[in-house]
Parts: C-alpha cells; structure tokens; sequence
C-alpha cells in the first residue's frame, strides 16, 4: 500500500510538472506573436486602423471556439485533447506571417485565437483537476509558467525582430519547435476519461450561471490588467510628462509583477485561502488605482501600476480554479469563465481609450480603481472548500507517460 501511495504521488507530480509546462508552451506562442506584430502589419500591407480590427479576431475566434473544448475533451479523453488542440495551436503560429492582406489576416487569426482558446480550456481543466487531487494551490504558478513563456517567446521573437529575421521563417521554426515540445509534455499530463454512463456536454452551451458569477470576478481583473498594460506607458507619457524610457519600463515592470505574483501565489493562496488572498489582492489593486489617479509625478504612478499588477495577478487563476469545481461539468464552466474574460481583455484597451476620448485618461482609470475595489466584494465566490483531497485514478483513468 505505501508503495502504491508513493507511485500515485509520483506521477501527481509528474503530471503537475508535465501541465505546467504545457502553460509555458502556450505563452512562447503568444510572446512570438506579438513582437513580430510590425512585421506581419508591413508584409500584409494593413493601416493602423485594419491592424486593429484584425487584432480582435483571435478574441472573436476564441469565444466561438472555447465551448468545444468540453465535448471534445470528452470524446477523446483530457491528455489526447489537449495533445491534438495544443498542436493546433501551436502550429495555428505559422499563419498569421502568411496573410496577404487584410482579409487573410482576420482568417489567419480568427483560426489563431480559435486553437488558442480550445488548449486553453483544456489546459486549464487539466489544471484543476491536478490541483485537485493533490489537495493544494497550482493555478497560480500554472499562470505563472504561461507569463515565463510569454517572455520566453517574446525574447526570442525581439532577438529576431532585431536581426531583421523574415517572420514567416522564424514563425516557422517556432512552431516546428513549440509543436514537438507540446507533443512531448502532454505524455506526462493527467489522462481523464469520462466513464460510459456519463452523458456528453452540448457542443454549444450558455455559461453555467455559476460560471458567470465567477467570471464577472474575473472580468474586474483581466479588465485592469488590460487597462494596465496597455496604457500605462501612455499615461505616464501624456498625463504625467515622464520620459519615452520610462514609460516603456512601467509596462514591462507590470508584466514582470504579475510573472513574479503569480508564480509565488500558491503558496499564499494555501496558507490564506483564495478568498482572503482575492481580498487582500483586490484592496492592493484599489490602493494602486488610487495612486495612479492622483499621482502628482511618475514614480508615484509606476508604484500605483506594480500594485495593481500584484493585486490581480492571482485572480484569474483561482477563477479557473473555481469553475473547475463549480459543477458537473468543468470544461464547460471553465469555458464559460474564460469566454467572459476574453472579452474583458478585449473591450478594456479600447473602452479606456473612449473614456479617455470623452473625459479623460485620470477619469478611466478611476474606472480600473472602482473595478478593483469588486475583486474585495466579490471574493467569497472563488472559496476552495470544494477541492477535493488528493484521489486515485478512476477506472476510465490512465496512468500518465514519462516527461521527457
């Protein structure tokens, strides 16, 4: 018996090892992407405006694709899902680069945002269930592990930009490379297969009312995170005179926050618990809101956006978490939750520019700051009293493969 408990614990964490580095796949894809943005707006021969309207395609194809996660996840069991969608999606990188035009790159990137939303809910449903069995806090450091791939990808994809690297074959290379590491990991990962009696999700549903609870939530957070992203280098230019430099740090100080935050966040969540952790996090959030919009100089800005950073960067994983164990379903649920902070992250850059369009930047953010202060009040919904304790595989289960 304890040699069984020992090999169980074993592949536990195996298969925790094997799914974050799966999330750390899936970032380097986004973080190649985006720095050869440029390249892919000249070779398509697209304006600023048609860049900007291809670039909410990948949000558009997500949330149409992210409700087939389940059935598929299903059908197939969890590890040759995810082995098959994370392929897609990693592959779905060689597109983009190819657009011709302004057409093919809306249909490049629709198929993009689509792959990438699928692996990501079946990632994230892998996720929980291996928090689950372990009986303690992953998400975080899993979210974590997608920020250092985001970094990674975006290092890579700068050295390449750099050396004036035609993107087609670097996009190229990159998939080749991402594809047989991702084909590689998911040996290890958790393999879940529903058992015969258990019914099959609808291939399109409407979120669980669960789920929408939850993702308003983490709608407040993915909403500021946006916002904060994307325009605090502008804030500290236009609003506080700070130099091109600095503005362009205060982004990348962000994004380092949130890495670092969520990396260290399980343990703080186990220690504290998610809805204290939220709680704390959201006051934090509030606290930096209020520093930006009343910073007299940058410095006091840049501190007001690092809290911001690290008041959010915990939620959106204990979201996930929590839709994992809102109901019979969690791919569903995790699908419904990641749909509605999709579209977070893509009404909030431009909903900050129409507030600022009409008011002005300081009103917006007082809008981030009041969103903020939702993560303290609506906290007590991502309660982890219903992880269960570390389980043996089910029947329809098996043992997951060598990492490596």
């Amino acid at each position: 018996m304890a040699a069984q408990n020992v090999t169980s614990t074993e592949r536990l964490r195996r298969a925790r090892f094997a799914v974050a580095a799966v999330f750390c796949v899936h970032g380097a894809v986004t973080g190649s992407f985006a720095t050869r943005i440029p390249w892919i707006q000249e070779h398509a021969g697209v304006s600023a405006g048609q860049l900007g309207l291809a670039l909410a395609f990948p949000a558009l194809g997500a949330s149409v694709a992210m409700p087939l996660a389940g059935s598929v996840s299903h059908r197939f069991g969890a590890r040759p899902a995810l082995r098959g969608l994370l392929a897609l999606w990693t592959l779905a990188l060689i597109l983009p680069s190819l657009s011709p035009n302004i057409w093919g790159l809306c249909g490049a990137l629709f198929v993009y945002g689509a792959t990438a939303g699928m692996s990501d809910v079946a990632m994230n449903a892998l996720g929980v269930e291996t928090e689950n069995r372990l009986g303690r806090s992953i998400m975080s450091s899993l979210h974590g592990m997608w920020s250092v791939g985001a970094l990674i990808g975006s290092a890579a994809g700068t050295v390449a930009a750099h050396l004036g690297g035609d993107a087609r074959i670097h996009h190229l290379i990159a998939a080749l490379v991402l594809t047989a590491l991702g084909l590689l990991f998911c040996q290890g990962v958790l393999d879940v297969r529903s058992t015969p009696e258990e019914e099959a999700p609808p291939r399109f549903s409407l979120p669980p009312k669960s789920a929408l609870v939850i993702g308003a939530v983490g709608f407040c957070a993915v909403f500021a995170e946006g916002a904060s992203l994307d325009w605090s280098a502008v804030y500290l230019r236009d609003e506080l005179g700070g130099s091109a430099g600095l503005a362009a740090a205060s982004t990348t100080a962000f994004a380092l926050m949130m890495a670092v935050a969520r990396l260290a966040g399980d343990r703080v969540v186990d220690r504290f618990g998610a809805v204290r952790t939220v709680r704390v996090g959201g006051a934090a959030a509030t606290l930096g809101g209020v520093m930006v919009v009343v910073a007299p100089h940058a410095a006091v800005a840049m501190a007001g956006f690092g809290l911001i950073g690290l008041g959010v960067a915990v939620v959106v994983p204990l979201a996930f978490a929590a839709a994992g164990r809102s109901g019979p379903n969690p791919s569903q649920a995790i699908a419904g939750v990641a749909t509605i902070t999709y579209t977070s992250g893509l009404i909030a850059p431009s909903a900050i520019g129409g507030i600022a369009n009409a008011t002005s930047l300081v009103f917006s953010f007082g809008l981030v700051t009041l969103l903020s202060l939702g993560l303290v009040l609506g906290a007590g919904v991502l309660r982890t009293e219903g992880r269960r304790a570390a389980s043996k595989p089910s029947a329809a289960e098996k043992a997951p493969g060598p990492v490596g």
